[in-house]
Formats: C-alpha cells, structure tokens, sequence
C-alpha cells in the first residue's frame, strides 16, 4: 500500500482504474452527469495550470477560449456537416491560433497587467458570442448540438447520445488523462524547467539568456488549446450552445479550481476542478444559501490553504511517514 502511494505512475493508474469503476457505482443518471462535467473541468483546469502554476501568470481568459473551441466545433458540424471526431482535432488547434494573435502582445506585459489583458480578452470574446446573432445566435443559444457520430470496435458498437451516457463520460476522462499526460511530459521536460524557473524569477532567467517570451507563449497557446478541447467536448455533451457558460465567472472559477487543489501540481487541477463541480451540488441542502455556503468555503481554503489541497495532502503524508519511522527507530531491540 506505501508503494502505491509514493509511486506517482501506480498512483495515475489506480486513479483512472477508480474513474472507469465510479460509473458503474454510481449508477444515477445525475451523478454521471456531474462526473462527465467534472471530466471537462479537469482539461480545462490542466490547462489554466500551464499559465497559471507552471510560469505564474493568471490568465482570465480561459473560460473565454473554451466558448471559441465550442463555438467552432458547433458551427463546423452544423453548418458545413463536419464530422465531430474532426472538430475535435480542428476546433482545438484553430483556438490556438487565435491565442497566438492574442497572446503575441499581451505576454510583453506582466504580473497583474497580463490578467487585465486577459480578463479584457474573456469580456471581448463574450460579447462578441453575446451580440453576433447571426452566427452564434446570441443569448438564445443555438440548439440540438449533434453528439459524435457511432464507433465501431472489434464488431461492438460505441453510441454517444443521451445526457448521461457511458460512453461519453469514457470519451471525456480519455481527454483529462491525455490532458494531464501532456501537462506531466512538458512539466518534466526543458521546456517545462524554463517555465518553473520563469515563474521563480523572470527577470533572471532573461538575464542568463532564456528568450522567456518564446515560453510564455507556448504556455498561454497549449492552455488555450485545452480549453478549446474543453469547449468541444462541453457543446457537444450538453446539447444546447449559449454564451452564458464562457463569462469571466467561469473563468475566474477556473482559476479557484487551480488554487483549490494546488496551484503548480498535476494532482491539483484534478482535485480542484472535481471539488468546484461537486461542491454547488453537494450545497443545494443550504437552499437559497448554497451560493454563498459555497462563496465561503473557497474563500476560507484561499486564504488557509494558499498551497492548495494536494501539498496539505502530501505534507500530511510525510509527516505521518517520518513520524513512523522516527518511532520504528526508537523501538527498544531485544537482546539475545
């Protein structure tokens, strides 16, 4: 059991074993549901991590390139019969290219000016969805998103409709794992160093001759990128498509849902983007205050917890670990 605890691949696959049996224990129509939109959150979340943990820059934005990547996918498979398996792949990619229009300019500032560009950046793209009605259809939405077509398997057949289907809650934790996996291969890599030492001290990673902008950018495209993934898989689970759910709130929900788990960690975005799904439902007991029971609650874990809940975890974790070793070594030895 202790090897399976400090044994971050073993811990990975326990988890994932643990997220394909969770359906199948809670076989509630809503819990599904909840689990599906908390599987979103988690590539949503990684994401944000790149900017906000990795080289510590808080982007507001991210909320806002999620409604790019649905809005596209969307449009794509509506308006020109795009099979969403593709969408999946384009939507994605084509929100990065819009994050390097954006992010070009806005990273040549820093510290909390970058997160007023971005939180300017998140007001813009939602009014823009709110006011081009021809295209986006506005506050009224544009109805029947279609689901991804049939897969076919070694003669079985993968369906995807219906709010609370098992087939799309597997296709969603498919996109959190592979999210994460790319959030851990760039975290290990030299790129992922330069990051770290970036949000450190900027000022001297340039002075020893890191073009810090070329990495910066790279941060703020791949989040964007995973939110667009986010978008895409968000639009063509729910169905039904309106500018509401792509507001600064979302984005500064994101935002808590890194600092609530652990800001700069691969474990962190998950914690958080599950406590922030689960905990408005888990409220709704509290009736009328079940906003503000929720309101308090984040704002009691930011203000005691500023590391977030997975370094409490593991801190806990290792004091336990060498208190029982410190005892082990005090244990009186019989004699012969």
């Amino acid at each position: 059991m202790r090897r399976l605890f400090t044994n971050p691949l073993m811990l990975s696959f326990a988890a994932v074993a643990v997220a394909l049996v969770l359906p199948h224990a809670f076989k509630s129509p809503y819990y599904i549901h909840l689990m599906t939109l908390a599987l979103i959150w988690i590539v949503l979340a990684q994401g944000q991590n790149l900017t906000q943990g990795f080289i510590g820059y808080v982007s507001i934005a991210q909320a806002g390139f999620m409604g790019i990547g649905a809005y596209i996918s969307t449009l794509l498979t509506m308006n020109f019969g795009i099979s969403v398996w593709v969408t999946l792949v384009v939507a994605p990619l084509l929100t990065g290219v819009m994050a390097i229009v954006a992010g070009y300019p806005s990273l040549r500032v820093k510290g909390h000016y970058f997160s007023i560009v971005t939180l300017a950046y998140n007001m813009v793209i939602f009014i823009v969805l709110m006011t081009f009605r021809a295209l986006t259809g506005g506050e009224a939405g544009i109805p029947d998103v279609p689901r991804p077509s049939e897969l076919t398997f070694f003669g079985h057949v993968f369906n995807f409709e219906g709010r609370s289907n098992l087939n799309y809650y597997a296709l969603a934790l498919s996109a959190a794992v592979l999210a994460t996996i790319f959030c851990a291969l760039v975290l290990h890599s030299r790129a992922g160093r330069v990051m770290l030492a970036i949000r450190q001290n900027e000022d001297l990673a340039e002075a020893m001759g890191v073009m810090t902008s070329r990495y910066k950018l790279f941060a703020f495209v791949m989040s964007s990128v995973l939110a667009g993934l986010a978008g895409t898989l968000y639009a063509h689970y729910i169905g039904f498509l309106n500018p509401e759910p792509f507001g600064v709130d979302q984005s500064l929900n994101i935002i808590l849902a890194v600092i609530l788990g652990g800001s700069g960690t691969l474990t962190g975005p998950i914690v958080g983007a599950v406590s922030v799904t689960f905990l408005p439902e888990l409220l709704r007991f509290a009736d009328s205050f079940r906003l503000i029971t929720y309101g308090l609650i984040l704002v009691v874990a930011t203000i005691f917890l500023p590391k977030g809940l997975v370094p409490l975890i593991a801190s806990i974790w290792r004091w336990l670990r060498s208190s029982q070793s410190i005892a082990s070594d005090n244990k009186p030895t019989s004699k012969a």
